[in-house]
C-alpha cells in the first residue's frame, strides 16, 4: 500500500510541476512576444514619473533625479525591449530544461521515498520475526 501511496504522490507532483511549467512558459512567452508594444512608442518611458500621490511626501530634488534617470536609461531600456521577442526561442528551450530537471528531480524522490519504504519493510520484518537460534541452556 505504501508503494502505490509513494507512486500517487510522484505522479500528482509530476502532474503539477508539468501545470506550472505550463503556465510560466505561457505566461513568460506572451509577455516577451508583446513587449515590443511598449518600446513601440517611443514617448511611453519619458512620460513615466512620480505618482502624484508619492510627490508631496519626497522632496523635488529626488523627483527630478528620478525623472532625468530615466530619460538618461530609456534608450537601454527600448534597445532591450525591442530584443525581447527573439528571446521567445530561448525561452522555450530554458523552460523545456528546467521542466525536465524538474522531473528527472522529482523521479528521483519516488525512487527515494520507494527504496525507504523497501529498507524500512525490511527492518521491521526483522524486528517482528522471533528469532529461531539455539537457546543458550544455563
Amino acid at each position: 500500500m505504501f508503494y502505490a501511496l509513494n507512486w500517487s504522490v510522484t505522479f500528482i507532483l509530476l502532474a503539477l510541476w508539468s501545470l506550472a511549467a505550463w503556465a510560466f512558459h505561457s505566461i513568460a512567452a506572451w509577455t516577451v512576444s508583446n513587449a515590443g508594444a511598449l518600446a513601440g512608442s517611443s514617448g511611453a518611458i519619458e512620460s513615466l514619473g512620480v505618482p502624484d500621490w508619492l510627490a508631496p511626501w519626497i522632496p523635488p530634488e529626488v523627483a527630478l533625479a528620478f525623472t532625468s534617470m530615466l530619460s538618461a536609461v530609456s534608450p537601454a531600456i527600448e534597445s532591450a525591449l525591442n530584443q525581447a521577442p527573439a528571446l521567445a526561442g530561448i525561452l522555450s528551450v530554458a523552460a523545456w530544461t528546467v521542466w525536465g530537471v524538474g522531473v528527472a528531480l522529482i523521479v528521483i524522490l519516488g525512487l527515494a521515498c520507494n527504496l525507504l519504504i523497501t529498507v524500512l519493510r525490511r527492518r521491521t520484518s526483522v524486528f517482528a520475526a522471533p528469532s529461531s537460534g539455539p537457546v543458550a541452556a544455563s
